[in-house]
């Protein structure tokens, strides 16, 4: 047991003690608390990328290692620690962060013109430390009471940041359907967890020890008599609050209303930073406490991944709200990302993991200069817009970039991670690949749609006085394009990292890439044998 607190300790406290010292600033202090903000989600960057460049891939599972007493009674511990899938998260949620508190420097304030109390900015940079503290700890976490505690836990700032902070006119009900639909899933969850502890005290001493009860699951005999049925429901528990988090269709209903109700910032903090923790806790837990009610419950997710990919595509093209719009196609990726972690190929989860960062950074990148967009012009309708190149060519251009990514351009990073999970759903279930496929032409259409409507053309009436991007919004953007553009060409370095941690999962649950298959010359189209290397 390691008995002194490491850096993962540093790196959720650091922004949890930064939105402490900030909500208790006086309340004239507005720019000091933005500055103090900044300040501190740079030095939980600093932390990260200490983490990041320490974590040696192909070394142990878990690395940065530490493990603390917590509630002994009932075997719940402080128990941290890192695989390559967790940095990435980790590097992800450290970089948007400070980014996000840049790009809504001004998003709280109202006050000044007296439509929110003047604590409203030191409201709003605390809560979003909250949240990026509660999320670096859920995905650094290796006890599952421990995780249980910080992914419900930060349900509440975010609720606050919507209702209170949201430019939309219904930004209250969106807020309250957020967490209504978010609770709802982390309740039934409880359950799942308590099952569990309850099943641990039968069978060997209770436990709440991530590491210890996948070793049980895998080992087989401490868990040997347990009717498979039990585990299948406890995995429905778990998964139903993932799929909601995520958000897997049909459980999505309540994104796109949070998204658009927000603030651009606000709106990348829940899609890009958040919700991939229902992702993460998909592959963690999901697969790894209960692999052979997974494997029974896989063509199920998977069917209903592909349906979000489509559906969401498809309900995309229709929007005229611009910000809503975005918000769907985020629904297809999550099911992509989603497809990608259940088809249980080392393909498919190394595409899902680099998935998540890549979705993260592009849906960044359209949401924040689409937000500067509707800031100037003061709507989100897409009808309102057109020609706005003319006036504004580094806002058009860069929002430009940011599309072709989305749709998954190859050269920019989110071509690479998709195709990995097109390559492994084939590899397990070609016809759900055949049917993903489609969402490419789909995404092809809204996209390129969207910035004809708005940015090409007859400048609209109304657009003249929209200006381009100040220096602000450069130091936003700039850096979200560079790191689409790196990712696209050269995917090397995060993927040394994903892949050992992938293949500890797949070994975890048994599990084995399908053997290529060949149809040989004379055998008719429905003939086919296991592909033979030389040695054979």
């Amino acid at each position: 047991m390691v008995t002194h607190f490491g850096w993962l300790t540093w790196l959720w406290l650091a922004p949890l003690a930064g939105s402490i010292v900030i909500i208790l600033m006086p309340p004239g202090l507005r720019q000091v608390a933005k500055w103090t903000g900044l300040v501190v989600s740079l030095a939980t960057l600093a932390l990260a990328a200490k983490i990041t460049v320490g974590f040696k891939p192909g070394g142990d599972t878990y690395q940065f290692y530490e493990k603390h007493e917590w509630i002994p009674a009932f075997g719940a511990g402080y128990t941290l620690g890192v695989d390559g899938i967790a940095v990435v998260l980790v590097i992800l949620t450290a970089v948007l962060v400070p980014i996000l508190l840049i790009a809504g420097w001004n998003d709280a304030a109202g006050d000044e013109r007296g439509e929110r109390n003047p604590r409203g900015v030191h409201a709003y940079v605390a809560l979003t430390l909250a949240i990026e503290s509660m999320v670096l700890i859920s995905v650094v976490a290796l006890d599952v009471l421990l995780f249980y505690v910080f992914f419900e836990a930060m349900l509440i700032p975010m609720y606050f940041l919507i209702g209170g902070f949201g430019q939309g006119e219904n930004r209250s009900r969106a807020a309250v359907k957020f967490l209504l639909y978010n609770l709802f899933g982390g309740l039934i969850m409880l359950a799942a967890v308590i099952g569990l502890y309850v099943i641990t005290a039968q069978h060997g001493g209770g436990t709440f020890d991530f590491v210890e009860i996948v070793q049980g699951v895998r080992d087989g005999g401490r868990f040997a008599d347990v009717d498979p049925a039990v585990f299948k429901a406890l995995f429905l528990g778990f998964m139903f609050a993932f799929a909601i988090k995520a958000p897997l269709w049909p459980f999505h209903r309540w994104l796109p209303d949070a998204a658009v109700e927000s603030t651009p910032a606000t709106a990348v903090l829940i899609t890009a930073v958040m919700d991939k923790v229902g992702t993460f806790g998909m592959l963690r837990y999901c697969l790894q406490l209960f692999p052979e009610a997974s494997t029974y419950f896989r063509p199920v997710i998977v069917t209903l991944a592909i349906i979000g990919v489509i559906y969401g595509a498809i309900v995309a093209i229709g929007q005229t709200d611009m910000m809503r719009l975005i918000a769907y196609t985020s629904i297809s990726h999550f099911g992509f990302i989603i497809a990608g972690i259940f088809v249980m190929t080392t393909q498919g989860q190394s595409g899902s993991t680099l998935y998540m960062l890549n979705h993260g950074i592009s849906t960044a990148a359209v949401f924040l200069i689409a937000g500067f967009l509707v800031s100037r012009r003061g709507s989100r309708a897409i009808a309102d817009y057109g020609g706005v190149q003319k006036v504004a060519p580094i806002l058009a251009g860069t929002f430009l970039v940011s599309c072709m990514a989305t749709l998954s351009l190859p050269g920019l990073a989110p071509f690479v991670s998709e195709f990995l999970v097109l390559l492994g759903t084939f590899n397990r279930y070609w016809l759900a690949a055949a049917f993903g496929v489609t969402a490419l032409v789909l995404a092809a259409i809204y996209m390129l749609w969207l910035y004809q409507r708005t940015m090409t053309g007859p400048l609209a009436a109304g657009n003249e006085k929209i200006r381009d991007l100040v220096p602000r919004e450069i130091v936003v953007v700039a850096p979200l394009l560079a790191l689409l553009f790196v990712l696209g060409v050269y995917p090397k370095p995060v993927l040394d990292v994903i892949n050992p941690a992938v293949e500890s999962t797949m070994q975890t649950i048994n599990q084995h890439d399908p053997s290529p298959t060949v149809t040989p010359p004379g055998s008719g189209v429905g003939g086919s044998r296991t592909a033979q290397g030389p040695h054979q």
